[in-house]
């Protein structure tokens, strides 16, 4: 009969072992419940173009104008967003139709920024911000255009 209780012994670790395993997992399932909550960044994306144009009156001068936006024209300007530390991607927005953008993040210290803002020649500043548990930051962003044009137009 010494086999029945080392047997007993043995399920009875077993048992402590798989309640405990069961709690772990109990709490490591909640533990993205008690994280931070997040905040989120939120602003309004401005297109101008600096590409001249001729005006129809007799002194035929030139100026600068806005070019009229459609939601084509902020899906071309896509948005990044950087940590400020690492300089590491964290996400990517698009504009909607009217120019509003939204993105919710962790509680931390970021970068707005356009994407491919250098090959694409564009006028931009790219703006830190921070981001605060269950905030929104407010952060707009005007874009210039028309830069790689005049470099390249011929001056007269």
């Amino acid at each position: 009969m010494k086999i029945y209780p080392a047997l007993l012994f043995y399920l009875s670790m077993s048992v402590r072992y798989l309640i405990a395993a069961s709690i772990c997992s109990v709490v490591a399932g909640t533990a993205p419940a008690n994280a931070a909550p997040q905040g989120s960044v939120e602003g309004q994306l401005k297109i101008v173009s600096q590409r001249p144009v001729e005006l129809a009156d007799e002194n035929r001068t030139t100026e600068t104008r806005s070019v009229p936006v459609t939601a084509k024209n902020y899906a071309d300007y896509p948005l990044i967003i950087l940590t400020q530390g690492e300089r590491k991607q964290i996400a990517r927005v698009t504009a909607d139709k009217d120019g509003n953008y939204r993105a919710a993040l962790p509680p931390g210290e970021y970068i707005i920024d356009v994407e491919g803002r250098v090959p694409k020649r564009l006028h931009v500043r790219a703006q830190p911000f921070t981001v605060v548990p269950n905030q929104t930051v407010h952060v707009d962003m005007t874009i210039v255009t028309g830069f790689g044009a005049d470099a390249s137009a011929s001056q007269e």
